[in-house]
């Protein structure tokens, strides 16, 4: 069974930095496709960040320069650093998981097989 745990989330003020990290059990991490999402209160899932297995990363615009995604294969988790936080940041952060074979884009929501269940980014402005 396919497990995605985040932490990380919390409250901080805007300007302010938080990591999250998204562990993954029950597959083989160092070929899957991993990525970030978010979705604020009314709104719609939307894509912030992932990282290919080969290693090529992608953004959506709003956190170019912000945000970063990396992953350690040897730990089996996905990170996202977060700096110069905004008020429009907030959300429920979900990492997702797509193996390698799934076509589709990373930045589409039903592209990915497994996600995990959330955590909170509360950003005071």
């Amino acid at each position: 069974q396919v497990q995605l745990v985040e932490s990380g989330g919390g409250m901080v003020q805007a300007g302010g930095s938080l990591r999250l990290s998204c562990a993954v059990s029950g597959r083989t991490f160092s070929t899957s496709n991993m990525g970030w999402f978010r979705q604020a209160p009314g709104k719609e899932r939307e894509f912030v960040a992932a990282a290919r297995w080969t290693g090529s990363v992608y953004y959506t615009d709003s956190v170019k320069g912000r945000f970063t995604i990396s992953r350690d294969n040897a730990k089996n988790t996905v990170y996202l650093q977060m700096n110069s936080l905004r008020a429009e940041d907030t959300a429920v952060y979900y990492c997702a998981a797509a193996p390698m074979t799934r076509g589709g884009q990373l930045t589409t929501a039903r592209t990915y097989d497994y996600w995990g269940q959330g955590t909170q980014v509360t950003v005071s402005s």
